[in-house]
């Protein structure tokens, strides 16, 4: 079952590899993105990183929506960590498996917007978050779960 999508730069850190692990009762995170199956240092830097008590899987995004589509990861309770919009978007194309997206941690860069106090998005993220809206997802920003989520189409450009 899963139990949040999430896109977050950081991908595991203390907010997502304890507050939210903990206020979902997440026992598994999957990890959907291109570019930490390039990078044996950040996926390194992710299993030392994860909870103890916490199955990590780190996929590419289409073996990550192929695993959704099958069925495979049905028995856990699932947190799914997208580094960016762009690889959200592209999972979100590939399955029907989630309708729900949570906007993290996104950092600054010059060609950007500011959303939220840390959610920057840049045109084509935008563009794409109004793609998936179009198409019925529910998008909320949400740094922890203490916080309250806000509806991304209330603060959107």
């Amino acid at each position: 079952m899963i139990k949040l999508v999430r896109v977050d730069h950081r991908l595991i850190h203390g907010q997502v590899g304890f507050s939210w692990t903990k206020f979902l009762e997440a026992n598994c995170i999957l990890i959907a993105s291109d570019e930490i199956m390039k990078d044996d240092l950040k996926m390194t830097a992710m299993k030392m990183a994860k909870p103890n008590d916490v199955k990590l899987v780190m996929k590419s995004i289409d073996d990550s929506a192929q695993a959704l589509n099958s069925g495979v990861t049905d028995k856990y309770k699932l947190l799914i960590l997208c580094e960016s919009v762009e690889d959200v978007y592209r999972l979100a194309k590939k399955t029907n498996t989630f309708k729900k997206i949570n906007l993290g941690g996104m950092k600054n860069r010059e060609d950007r917007k500011q959303l939220s106090k840390a959610v920057h998005l840049s045109t084509e993220d935008i563009e794409k978050i109004h793609d998936l809206i179009n198409d019925g997802y529910e998008i909320n920003v949400q740094l922890v779960p203490d916080d309250v989520a806000t509806d991304v189409q209330k603060i959107l450009p």
